[in-house]
């Protein structure tokens, strides 16, 4: 028996979560080096907090997709 074809809603919300995937996992991956690498080359903390705060603004970035895939699935 086949299977019924996917609505563009469910593929838009399918591209969206990937895309969060994506984004959590590289940043998560980006920011573990980063750390490692500026203990490694002891880089100033004042540098090393930029990679802190461009993975929480990720991070939250994340969050608010997420979201709206939540919301886009109950409406």
């Amino acid at each position: 028996m086949p299977q019924p074809l996917p609505s563009p809603a469910d593929l838009a919300r399918a591209r969206k979560a990937r895309l969060v995937g994506i984004v959590l996992g590289g940043t998560m991956i980006l920011w573990l080096g980063a750390q490692w690498l500026g203990g490694r080359m002891g880089w100033e903390t004042r540098f090393v907090f930029l990679f802190d705060l461009a993975a929480i603004a990720a991070f939250l970035w994340a969050l608010v997709v997420t979201y709206q895939i939540w919301r886009m699935r109950r409406g």
